[in-house]
């Protein structure tokens, strides 16, 4: 008898997911609540897990199709472990011819058993997914996994060219070996696509700029990252500073943390900042709930587990929700300055940018400081420019002088 697997409830308002893979083939051995498939809904991953044990039996639908909630999209046959074993056990035994101990690599290689991010990996590196170890969960093979395959594979590659016939080969290849590839779009990234040209739309977005000295800040990590490290178990970026610092200075400025609904301007007296982190199929942003509420270590400590979460894939929706403002750090890849775009119904976000030495003039002498561009984009239906401009003095003013932190100034 085959029980059926359903799309689970997925959250306030979603209504549809994307399957991701399928985590589980025909054949294998289940077991109760085991995931089976991962779906892509608009913000995170969700995994299907088996409402029953025995063997996996039919997909009903393929990766990259879209699903409704409540809607089957697989069966679970009745049986257990011990059946979908038996084949194993007999494996070794008819491992000594070549064409068995190869079979696995059409598996490892298929597009079911591999992520879309996880393919377009082995596409650009060139990697044989039979031959990378997968250190994800249940074996799977990871990006990471494929990226470090081909960090370790130019070894053997020149021994491959080494012969004067296939350099010949290359050089043809060259000139016609153009090839493209279309990827479906993951439901996530069409969400993100889909909000960012929203917010175009529909906000009246303005970015003002100003820049920092990250002298006092800088020192005083170096002074105290070993000790805060020992005593709150994370360690102590630049974040927790510029997050203290956006609490003080949107409490000076509340239309900065404030929204529009319809005709109406709603004002927050908390402050609840989505903090961008990038994941496997893109920027997502989780809040950290009631920042101007906690310590500097207690906002490095969400950040930090936001951060490795979203690289598992394990973040959960409701962690996506709400958020009064934003800040996006895309000096972590090296971005010098950029116009971050707005996140709705937010009407403000902050991007902070790589620190650079640079000259600037104190106290009448042209000195050499660590200098980061920020800038401020925000709705100017809500928000004036004096208000912007006004933000931004303060949360620089408080990064200049941490001290300001603890006293609140």
């Amino acid at each position: 008898m085959a029980t059926e697997v359903k799309v689970p409830v997925l959250g306030e308002s979603i209504t549809e997911a994307t399957l991701g893979e399928w985590l589980k083939q025909p054949g294998d051995a289940v077991a109760v609540d085991e995931p089976i498939a991962s779906l892509e809904t608009d913000k995170v991953s969700v995994e299907v897990p088996s409402p029953v044990a025995g063997v996996m039996g039919q997909q009903a639908v393929k990766v990259g199709d879209t699903v409704q909630v409540g809607a089957m999209i697989a069966t679970i046959d009745a049986g257990s472990a011990a059946p979908a074993a038996a084949p194993q056990a007999a494996q070794p035994a008819a491992a000594a011819p070549a064409p068995v101990t190869a079979a696995p690599a059409p598996t490892g290689d298929g597009p079911a058993a591999l992520s879309p991010s996880v393919r377009r990996a082995v596409l650009e590196h060139g990697v044989d997914p039979a031959t990378v170890k997968g250190t994800g969960k249940d074996g799977r093979i990871t990006k990471d996994d494929v990226v470090a395959a081909a960090s370790a594979a130019p070894a053997p590659a020149p021994v491959a060219a080494a012969p004067a016939e296939p350099q010949v080969a290359p050089s043809v290849a060259a000139s016609t070996g153009r090839k493209e590839e279309r990827v479906r779009m993951t439901r996530l990234r069409q969400t993100i696509a889909k909000r960012l040209k929203e917010a175009q739309n529909t906000a009246a977005m303005l970015t003002t700029f100003n820049d920092v000295d990250m002298t006092a800040v800088i020192e005083a990590r170096a002074k105290y990252k070993d000790l805060f490290e020992k005593k709150h178990g994370v360690r102590l970026g630049f974040m927790g500073f510029f997050a203290k610092a956006a609490c003080l200075a949107l409490k000076d400025v509340p239309s900065v943390n404030a929204s529009i609904e319809g005709d109406e301007i709603v004002y927050h007296d908390y402050v609840d900042i989505s903090v961008a982190v990038s994941g496997p199929g893109g920027l997502v942003v989780p809040v950290v709930r009631d920042a101007d509420q906690l310590t500097v270590a207690g906002i490095e400590r969400t950040i930090g587990d936001f951060g490795k979460r979203a690289k598992d894939g394990t973040l959960k929706m409701e962690e996506m929700k709400g958020g009064t403002f934003t800040i996006s750090n895309g000096g972590v890849f090296g971005s010098l300055m950029s116009t971050p775009i707005i996140n709705p119904p937010q009407s403000a976000v902050l991007g902070l940018h790589r620190i650079e030495d640079r000259p600037v003039v104190r106290d009448g002498q042209v000195v050499v400081r660590p200098m980061m561009y920020l800038a401020l984009s925000y709705d100017h239906r809500l928000i004036d420019g004096r208000e912007a401009v006004t933000f931004l003095v303060a949360l620089k003013n408080a990064i200049e002088d941490p001290t300001r932190i603890l006293i609140d100034l």
